[in-house]
């Protein structure tokens, strides 16, 4: 039977302002693993199911290392999303990478400390793969849909993912640059390890904001420059998320969509009750009651 397609968006409090989208709803729920950032919000856009979710809540008043990043892709999962594209706004490691332009990232590095960021604890094991971590499928829509749009986009590059809330100081920007890394921010890695394992598809447009503080004859990256910038590109994001919500696959083909299915390491038999109960949503496709 298949699935039907329901697309999720991550990112700012406003992007689910498109006057297009009819049918609006407020959803709020309760996950096994606490509460979501902020109320879900639904809607149909050009046909096609979706489901909008501001990471840092409506007015932006949770931090980066805060976020319940299960509990925001538990209630997308919950809510029926097939596929997530994810905005975000990230300093840029790269001299041809400027603030304003926007990067379809395919790879991640992670230099976070302080985050749950499995749903396996507590009794279940599990081992998704994760080495090409972004889906191929709706990585090539947003990409296309960012030319369409005509934005400035770069084909590829690797987040990397730091702890936060502070920017990097001046040795670490540079030790990061030197790595070959070619955006930085504090969100999007988290969402793509539990998007794998939630069997979601999941794909990334990173906004390019600032160049950190590696440049030397560019101003730091302050918090005014940031929204400034991000400002400006709100009406891009919407764009871009209005002609790549309908070209998203409606039949996913891609190995997200049964990351779980060689996975599970324990013995069904020996998965503890409540656990069951947490992950049902997850894994009663594959382990028998």
């Amino acid at each position: 039977m298949s699935e039907e397609r329901v697309v999720g968006v991550i990112g700012g409090s406003g992007l689910y302002e498109i006057e297009a989208l009819g049918e609006v709803e407020e959803v709020a729920l309760a996950t096994p693993f606490g509460e979501p950032s902020d109320a879900f919000i639904t809607g149909v856009l050009d046909g096609v199911r979706m489901v909008f979710l501001p990471r840092h809540g409506r007015g932006h008043r949770i931090s980066p290392s805060e976020i319940n990043f299960r509990a925001n892709v538990w209630g997308l999962k919950r809510l029926g999303v097939t596929q997530i594209l994810s905005i975000s706004a990230v300093g840029s490691m790269r001299e041809d990478i400027e603030p304003g332009d926007f990067v379809v990232i395919d790879q991640f590095f992670d230099r976070t400390r302080h985050r749950p960021d499995t749903f396996f604890t507590d009794g279940v094991a599990a081992h998704v793969m994760f080495a090409d971590p972004v889906c191929a499928d709706v990585r090539a829509v947003l990409l296309a849909a960012s030319g369409e749009v005509g934005l400035k986009v770069h084909d590829g590059g690797t987040y990397l993912n730091m702890e936060g809330p502070q920017f990097s100081t001046r040795a670490e920007s540079k030790i990061y640059r030197s790595w070959g890394v070619d955006v930085i921010g504090m969100t999007n890695l988290q969402e793509a390890k539990l998007a794998r394992e939630a069997e979601i598809c999941y794909a990334t447009v990173a906004m390019a904001t600032d160049f950190d503080c590696w440049h030397e004859t560019h101003d730091d990256v302050t918090v005014e420059a940031v929204l400034e910038i991000m400002r400006k590109n709100v009406g891009n994001a919407k764009s871009l998320i209005q002609v790549a919500a309908g070209r998203v696959p409606a039949e996913r083909t891609c190995g997200c969509k049964d990351a779980l299915r060689f996975a599970i390491m324990t013995d069904p038999a020996r998965i503890p009750a409540e656990a069951r109960d947490r992950l049902g949503l997850l894994i009663d496709k594959y382990v028998e009651s």
